[in-house]
Order: C-alpha cells, then sequence, then structure tokens
C-alpha cells in the first residue's frame, strides 16, 4: 500500500508488562516495530516473558504487511499476547518475539 511504512530497530528502552500487579515481562532489549497509523509496539525475546504464565488461544489474525499473528491468554485476559511465528520478510526480525498491549516504557 503506497505510503504504509514499517520499521524494525533494536530498541533500548527498558519495557515492562505488568498485569493485575504480576510482572509478566520486562526487557532491555526489544525490538521497536513502528507502522503507520499504529502506536509503536515493543517485541520482546521469549527469554523475557514469563511464557510459564501464558496459555495458548485459538485465536490467530491477519495482517497483509507483518502476516499471521497468534495468540495467548491469562485466566482474565484473553488474547493479551500475540507473536508472529512465520513474519513476512520485511519485519523477519520480530519472528517469536512477544508484543503486549499494554507496555510500559520503564524511566530509569
Amino acid at each position: 500500500m503506497a505510503g504504509h511504512t514499517i520499521t524494525v530497530e533494536q530498541g533500548e528502552e527498558h519495557v515492562r508488562v505488568v498485569h493485575d500487579g504480576e510482572l509478566l515481562a520486562e526487557s532491555r532489549r526489544p525490538l521497536v516495530l513502528r507502522e503507520t497509523g499504529c502506536p509503536v509496539r515493543y517485541y520482546l525475546p521469549p527469554e523475557d516473558v514469563r511464557t510459564a504464565l501464558l496459555t495458548p488461544s485459538d485465536s490467530t489474525s491477519h495482517c497483509p504487511f507483518k502476516g499471521d499473528a497468534s495468540y495467548w491468554s491469562l485466566p482474565d485476559a484473553p488474547d493479551l499476547v500475540w507473536a508472529y511465528e512465520e513474519p513476512k520478510e520485511e519485519v523477519a526480525a520480530v519472528k517469536g518475539h512477544y508484543c503486549f498491549y499494554d507496555t510500559e516504557v520503564v524511566a530509569d
């Protein structure tokens, strides 16, 4: 689509995800994805996510620019996090990284 751009860069921000007082993820090495018309998203390496707390969901979504996303949930928060397991070539760096809707940037 004309005028639509996506960039993925290695970030140095300190980010974390807390849900109902429980730390789900914390990273100082997020991938920063910027996409036309969308909020900045932080994709976190699996080592920085408490994946044992998450349950795979049956939900999927398709983005014509990034590919097909899979989702994970908490008991009280369906589809809280997603990842692209086979992303399109333009965003291949985010493969296997987790993205949350509510990621907080921490001021160190």
